[in-house]
């Protein structure tokens, strides 16, 4: 009888089988039993941290017998960790041998475990580097997890001196700068500040991948690097985090070496010292003797708790904690005696099925309360069962199953208190015999065959097999299964030939095998296969008869096997067998044949498709079958043909035959198709070809036309009818031959007649035969050219037209106005024309008529040159129209005529100032620069001018005046600051006077600053305070410059530029220098040339003085608003930005408000307002005269308010 096979019971209710191990011949097989033990629901067991239950492992010791057989050796149990028992079970798993009987190899750490005693197991095996038991359950601060790493480090072992490498892997596709990542060992030990030869760190970034890839290596590994490892990657606000381990593996040692000297760790500066060790991080010391007698470390820490194993190995200078718990995990535990049980259940029990077991338990105390439970479930008696009976002799409590049954096979355990012990019932099923075997059958296909075969079992379970193959018995298969009592049955309905072969049922005590042999019936052919011939695309029916009816056969074509589709359909009724293909092709034809599927006899019969000649050329999608070639090119016309057999074909043009040895056109002909072939295309193989295809069948017949097509002929010698200034105009003749294909258009080029380069002049083709070049240079001779072009190409170039010259007239004269007028002339003046082209200009003829007549006469019969010309002799009073037009080789331009009549009489014009509009405002210069102001001014007759400056008359030894008829010309050549001034103008003209104010300001550097003082020192601050200068230049100082000095080395830097106050406080002075102070003023010219320096120093002093603060007024700063710059009357152009600008001081802030004739500006998209250190700005965006009137802008805060005002008028430019 077989050993029973180790169970165990998984989280999925599936249960493991581990192989016995067998170490003693002479004893039985003992039997190796691995249990996880779940405490019971009422009594739950406390752990600490996340370590598993411990699996108890129980190796057997001494065999002793048990009546009934169902006791089995006494095994001595070993509990070892579950990490630990786990991958040791895995192991064991692996190794298992295929067969029951043969045992594994013996486990070395098995063997270890054994022979060494070791302390109860620590619910924690290992609290890390440098951290101490009650901060386990402190939590650690660490940013919220986010999944940046895409490729994790993970856990690995190497033996000491070995290499490894971990990988991290961070997507870079969402960050926008390198993550940060740090690699820890255990708690807090940051490995950037251990790389050496031991350990590297790198860095990668794949730009195509967009992935960081972080790798650490540790090169030849010691013992003491195994541990926790960790790796943390940040980004901004992501974190990311992942922990290993590396386990490092050495050989076994002897337990004589001392356990104080295997677990210290070097650090006496060896080259290795300091590498990943915890040690290295200790402040050196020098060695001490050790006083310390001689004591047994094992033992202490045996009879130790597990908490208090650090402090065990620093008392004892063991400083490598995690190398000593690894020994002490894998020393042998001693097994705590129990204080419930006196005997407890022995490792596992056995029986057979339908037999009974009796499970005894020994107790020490027997009024303990007891529990039995049988998979984890408590069993409970049942008054109406007789299936468990618990029975109670002294203080041994029986536990009686009867009747055992497959269900009971399963783990048992009885709980004492807290105590519980467990073992395993094996149940054993008796094997099913075969009493009647299984009889041989002979028969021939469509017969019904029976197997019978009778068991020892009633119900047993059974296995039907063909040549060592389970036989399907589902619905649809062909065999059936019956069963009755003791005997089963296989039927199969209707036999055929694969069912010949060796049938068994097989059963758990046995297998009987019986042959089947199904043979064929004799054929009959009742009616052979005829042969036939078929016209193309006709349908083709094939039939034949034969006996047995029942038999399947295939049918073959010129010996490939035929499936059945959507065109072929192979029928079977009984014993007919027919072949129908709906519509024959040439591929059909060919010898048939059917084949019985089982016997070696075959039908054939022969079959001949017949089709008439034709010629598809449908198939070539020519229009009106016409095939088109560029001439030059070679073509290939390939006309598909069919008929069968195979047509003669002949090809023609005209009367002529085209034969296949032909040199450049020839004629080819294959099976399915035929070929018209010209290797180089000419025009005069334009034309109609015909073929004739002739067989057995009949006659048939077609044509097609070939056109062979090219780039026209260049058209006709262009001719410019017409020039102009910078553009000709141009016609040509088309092409003659257009190369059979219709023109699309032209191609125009032009070049420089000295030039040799040809610049095309369209992109887009240009349709008709007349063009305008444009953008032509004046006095430049130009040649124009011109391309045809249809659909095969470009034609070559016409000829060149002749050279011609673009010369245009120009312009008509500007700005004609009348100059002066008298009793009988009248002066007219005009600017020249604004384009004159490379004609150049000759003179100006001027014109006059008098109104209401077209009668223009001539007034100079010369040219004139100057644009002023005086007309003569004119009737008194009358009235008339003056032209001018500009003469040039081109000829006269167009006229400008003035738009109004002036009559011949001589008028007073009021005088009128036109100031310009830089001198509305103050004008400013430099000291030293020249002044040189133009006014002009009108008026008739000759107006008188003079100048005043402040109510005096003008010196004339300082200021130079120069008058003319329309303008007056003030000119200093030296400015100085005592010509600054207001200068009255004033044009008189009879009884008729106007004036204007120049404001002249002359600027100059402004002097220094005055009283420049130290008002306070405290810590690294100077108070610095000053007067402004006493000379400003004759402009307003727009800020200070300040400097310091070290009294040691007298060396000034700029502490502050543009500093608007007299008060300033320097700070971020040095403690104990002693600094000197000067400040520049600065106006608009620039910093004054001198600066005032403070005639104290300030010694910088430390800390610790007591300064008193001063009491200071608030100055009180606020004020109304006042326009310190006002509006300033303005003309604008039509369709051109224009600003308004002012500057207004007020505190608080005012509030601006701009009008446009008193009316207030609001949300009006045409204007722009901004407003920036009290500068504000209206800008009117492409003004119309509309938009002329009065503005103002008004400035309003809790104090006042203030309004200024100007005028804005609005030009239309004319057009000349």
């Amino acid at each position: 009888m077989p050993e029973p096979t180790k169970k165990d019971e998984t989280p999925n209710g599936e249960k493991e089988s581990v192989a016995t191990d067998s170490s003693e011949a002479p004893m039985p097989t003992p039997e190796i039993s691995l249990e996880v033990s779940p405490p019971p629901p009422e009594q739950p067991v406390e752990t600490e941290g996340k370590d598993p239950q411990p699996i108890e492992v129980i190796k057997p010791v001494q065999p002793e017998p048990v009546e009934n057989g169902s006791k089995e050796p006494e095994p001595e149990a070993v509990v070892v960790g579950a990490k630990e028992q786990v991958e040791s079970v895995n192991s064991e798993v692996k190794e298992e041998a295929p067969s029951p009987c043969s045992p594994p190899l013996p486990d070395k750490d098995d063997d270890a475990t054994t022979n060494t005693p070791s302390p109860p197991p620590p619910p924690v095996w290992s609290l890390g580097e440098g951290q101490a038991p009650e901060d386990l359950d402190k939590p650690v601060d660490t940013p919220p997890l986010s999944s940046l790493l895409i490729e994790r480090p993970q856990g690995g072992s190497i033996t000491v001196g070995g290499d490894i490498s971990f990988v991290a892997k961070v997507e870079a596709q969402d960050l926008l700068r390198k993550p940060t990542i740090k690699w820890f060992k255990g708690k807090w030990m940051d490995l950037a500040s251990k790389t050496g030869k031991h350990l590297q760190l790198k860095e990668t970034f794949d730009r195509r991948t967009k992935i960081h890839t972080f790798e650490m290596h540790i090169i030849k590994a010691k013992d003491n690097y195994a541990g926790n490892y960790r790796c943390e990657v940040t980004y901004k606000d992501k974190f990311d985090s992942c922990s290993f381990d590396l386990e490092v593996k050495e050989l076994e040692q002897s337990q004589s070496v001392d356990i104080r000297s295997a677990f210290k760790r070097s650090s006496e500066g060896h080259e290795d010292a300091g590498d990943l060790d915890f040690s290295g991080l200790l402040k050196h010391r020098e060695p001490k003797q050790d006083e310390t007698p001689e004591v047994d470390v094992w033992e202490i820490l045996k009879s130790a708790r597990p908490d208090q194993y650090e402090k065990i190995a620093f008392e004892y200078g063991i400083t490598d904690l995690r190398g000593l718990l690894k020994r002490l995990k894998k020393t042998k535990k001693e097994e705590k005696k129990s204080e419930a049980f006196a005997k407890k259940l022995d490792p596992a029990y056995q029986a057979d099925k339908g037999g009974k077991i009796r499970l005894v338990v020994d107790l020490a105390d027997p009024t303990v309360e007891l529990k039995w439970y049988k998979n984890g479930q408590e069993i409970r008696p049942t008054p109406n069962q007789r299936k468990f009976i618990f029975e109670q002799k002294g203080t041994q409590r029986i536990l009686v199953i009867n009747n055992c049954g497959l269900n009971d096979d399963a783990a048992y355990s009885v709980a004492a208190g807290e105590e519980k012990c467990t073992t395993e019932l094996f149940v054993k099923e008796l094997p099913v015999k075969i009493t009647k075997e299984i009889e041989a059958v002979k028969t021939t296909v469509n017969e019904r065959i029976e197997l019978e075969c009778e068991v020892s079992e009633e119900g047993a379970q059974v296995k039907w097999c063909k040549n060592g193959v389970e036989v399907p018995t589902g619905p649809r298969s062909r065999y059936r299964v019956k069963s009755e009592g003791l005997k089963h049955w296989l039927i199969i309905d209707d036999a055929s030939k694969e069912d010949t072969g060796t049938f068994s049922l097989m059963a758990s005590g046995g297998t009987s095998e019986a042959k089947i042999q199904v043979e064929l019936k004799p054929l009959k052919i009742i009616q052979d296969l005829q042969d036939m011939t078929v016209l193309l695309g006709q349908p083709l029916k094939m039939h034949c008869e034969i006996f047995p009816g029942n038999v399947p056969g295939r049918w073959y074509r010129n010996g490939q096997l035929i499936q059945s589709n959507d065109r072929i359909n192979i029928l079977q009724r009984a014993k007919n067998h027919r072949l129908e293909i709906v519509n024959s092709t040439l591929h059909d034809a060919g010898d048939y044949t059917f084949v019985p599927e089982g016997y070696s006899q075959s039908l054939c019969a022969k079959i001949h498709i017949v089709d008439p000649p034709r010629v598809h050329l449908e198939s070539l999608n020519f229009p009106d079958n016409t095939v088109t070639i560029v001439a030059g090119n070679k073509l290939r016309v390939e006309i598909p043909i069919s008929g069968e057999p195979a047509p003669r074909v002949v090809w023609m043009k005209g009367e002529r035959v085209i034969l296949d040895s032909g040199h450049r056109v020839r004629a080819e002909t294959f099976p399915d198709h035929t070929s018209l072939t010209i290797d180089i295309a000419e025009k005069e193989d334009t034309g109609n070809y015909k073929i004739v295809l002739q067989n057995e069948a009949g006659e048939a017949g077609a044509s097609i036309k070939v056109k062979v097509v090219d780039i026209p002929d260049p058209p006709e010698v262009p001719l410019v009818t017409e020039v102009g200034g910078d553009w000709c105009s141009m016609t040509w003749e088309p092409p003659i031959y257009d190369g059979g294909s219709p023109i699309l258009g032209y191609f125009i080029e032009r070049k420089k007649k000295q030039s040799s380069r040809w610049m095309r002049l369209n992109f887009d083709l240009n349709k008709e035969t007349t063009f305008e070049p444009k953008k032509m240079i004046e006095g430049v001779p130009y040649e124009v050219r011109v391309f045809a072009v249809n659909a095969i190409g470009v034609s070559k170039p016409s000829e060149p037209s002749k050279a011609f010259v673009p010369l245009a007239v120009t312009s008509e004269p500007t700005m004609l106005v009348v100059d002066d007028v008298t009793d009988t002339t009248v002066t007219m003046k005009w600017r020249p024309p604004d384009t004159i082209g490379a004609a150049g200009l000759d003179g100006y003829l001027v014109e006059y008529c008098i109104e209401g007549t077209d009668d223009w006469r001539v007034t100079n019969k010369e040219l004139t040159e100057k644009t002023k010309y005086t007309i003569t002799d004119l009737p008194p009073e009358a009235k008339i129209l003056v032209r001018v037009r500009a003469i040039n080789a081109a000829g006269a331009s167009t006229p400008r005529t003035l738009q109004h009549s002036i009559l011949v009489k001589e008028v007073i014009e009021p005088p009128k100032i036109r100031i310009p509009r830089h001198l509305k405002q103050t004008y400013t210069r430099k000291v030293g620069e020249a002044v040189n102001l133009v006014i002009p001014f009108m008026g008739k007759p000759r107006p008188k001018v003079s100048w005043l400056k402040e109510g005096q008359t003008v010196d004339p030894t300082q200021v130079t005046i120069r008058n003319t008829d329309c303008d007056s010309i003030i000119f200093i050549r030296k400015a100085e600051r005592k010509h600054s001034g207001k200068y009255d103008m004033k044009v008189e003209v009879e009884n008729h006077v106007d004036t204007a104010i120049v404001d002249i300001q002359i600027v100059d550097l402004p002097g220094p600053p005055q009283c420049v003082k130290i008002d306070e020192v405290w810590g690294g601050n100077v108070a610095l305070d000053w007067t402004p200068p006493k000379d400003n230049g004759n402009a307003a100082i727009t800020g200070y410059t300040i400097q310091k000095a070290d009294k040691k080395t007298m060396e000034w830097y700029t502490c502050i530029e543009h500093y608007h106050r007299t008060c300033i406080t320097i700070t971020e002075l040095v403690v104990g220098n002693e600094y000197y102070f000067r400040i520049y003023s600065e106006n608009m010219v620039g910093l004054s040339e001198g600066a005032t320096q403070t005639k104290d120093s300030a010694l910088i002093v430390k800390e610790g003085m007591q300064l008193k603060n001063p009491e200071y007024i608030d100055h009180d700063f606020k004020e109304p608003p006042k326009f310190t710059q006002p509006l300033i009357n303005t003309f604008a152009i039509a369709g051109y930005n224009a600003t308004l600008n002012c500057s207004v001081r007020a505190n608080p802030r005012p509030k601006v408000i701009w009008m446009k004739n008193k009316i207030a500006i609001i949300d009006d998209p045409r204007y722009r307002m901004f407003s920036n250190q009290g500068v504000c700005t209206l800008e009117i965006r492409k003004p119309s005269p509309y938009d002329g009137g009065m503005y103002s802008c008004k400035a309003i805060n809790d104090l006042g308010d203030a309004l200024v005002e100007c005028k804005l008028e609005v030009k239309v430019p004319t057009q000349e």
